[in-house]
C-alpha cells in the first residue's frame, strides 16, 4: 500500500517501536474518526477494503494500524513470548502511544471511536475503561472478556493448520515476520497460565457509549462473552448476528455497516444518544 506510513513510539514495556498506520479520508477534517484496532492475526493489510467502506458509509475519518508483532510494525522479539497481560499493555501503552505520535486528540469537535476486533475488540473495552477521556465510545466486534473452552480448541486447531498447509504462505502476504505474528498470537493464547485472563471487572467501569456485536456462529467465542458485556456494562447496545461466524466484517458487512453508522450517527450529526440501538439480533 503506497499511502501507508510509520510512526515511531516509546513504551515503557518494549521500548522503542515502529508502527505502521494509514489513513483513511483524513481530508474530513471534523467528521468522527474511527481508530481501527485488529485481531490477532490482523493487520493493516488484513482488514482489505471494509474500514473504508464503514467509513464512506457514515462519512467518517479512519485510521488503521498494525499492532507490534503484525504487519509492518516492529515484530515481536526472537524467542520472546507475550505476556499474559500484554493486551493490557497494549490498551495502556501502545496505543496512546501510538494516537499521541499521529496527533489524535478527543474532544467535542473531533469524536474518536475505537472499532476493535478479537483481540483487538479486548484492547479497545480495556482502552475504553482506562482512558474514558481520550475517546467518544467503542464499537467492539466478537471481543474475549474471558477465555472460554472453544476459544483454545479453535486456537489449537490453527496451529496444526498453520504447520500442515498453506496457512503460512497466506499469511506471510500480511506480515513483514510472519511467525511472530503466528506464535506470539498462537502461544499466549494456548498458555496454560491464561486461561485465568480475565477482563469483565475492567470492562464493568466503562462509561462512554459501547455497541459490541458477534456472530452467533462464533468458532472462537459463544454468546456468553455478549452476555458479560450486557451484564457489566448495562448501556451497552448488543447486536447478534445470525448466519455470521467470528468475523463480522467479512460475513455480514451490511447489517454491520448499518448497525455502526445507526449507533454512531453519520457524519455531521453530534448526538449519538439518538442513533443507538437496542439490544437486539440483526437478520
Amino acid at each position: 500500500m503506497s499511502d501507508v506510513q510509520f510512526a515511531a513510539i516509546e513504551t515503557p514495556s518494549a521500548g522503542a517501536l515502529t508502527i505502521e498506520y494509514r489513513w483513511l479520508n483524513r481530508d474530513r477534517e471534523n467528521a468522527p474518526l474511527l481508530v481501527f484496532l485488529h485481531e490477532g492475526l490482523g493487520s493493516v493489510a488484513m482488514w482489505k477494503d471494509w474500514p473504508q467502506q464503514v467509513c464512506d458509509a457514515g462519512g467518517y475519518r479512519g485510521l488503521v494500524f498494525s499492532r507490534p508483532g503484525y504487519g509492518r510494525s516492529t515484530p515481536r522479539p526472537a524467542h520472546g513470548k507475550w505476556p499474559v497481560d500484554f493486551m493490557h499493555r497494549q490498551a495502556r501503552e501502545v496505543v496512546p502511544a501510538f494516537l499521541d505520535a499521529v496527533g489524535v486528540a478527543h474532544d467535542e469537535a473531533h469524536p474518536v471511536w475505537l472499532v476493535g476486533h478479537s483481540d483487538g475488540g479486548s484492547i479497545a473495552l480495556l482502552f475504553a475503561a482506562a482512558f474514558p477521556d481520550r475517546l467518544t465510545g467503542a464499537v467492539v466486534l466478537a471481543p474475549h472478556l474471558f477465555v472460554e473452552d472453544v476459544s483454545v480448541e479453535s486456537i489449537a486447531k490453527t496451529k496444526t493448520v498453520y504447520e500442515t498447509t498453506d496457512l503460512r504462505a497466506k499469511l506471510a502476504r500480511y506480515h513483514d515476520d510472519v511467525d511472530s505474528a503466528f506464535w506470539g498470537w498462537n502461544d499466549i493464547w494456548l498458555n496454560p497460565e491464561f486461561r485465568h485472563w480475565n477482563i469483565v471487572g475492567a470492562v464493568a467501569s466503562i462509561g462512554v457509549p459501547l455497541l459490541a456485536a458477534q456472530g452467533e456462529n462464533d468458532e472462537y467465542g459463544t454468546m456468553a462473552q455478549m452476555d458479560a458485556i450486557a451484564d457489566h456494562v448495562p448501556h451497552a447496545q448488543i447486536v447478534k448476528l445470525p448466519d455470521c461466524g467470528h468475523s463480522p466484517h467479512r460475513d455480514a458487512p451490511e447489517a454491520l455497516n448499518a448497525a455502526i453508522v445507526a449507533f454512531i450517527g453519520p457524519a455531521g450529526q453530534s448526538d449519538q444518544s439518538e442513533n443507538s440501538l437496542p439490544a437486539q439480533s440483526v437478520a
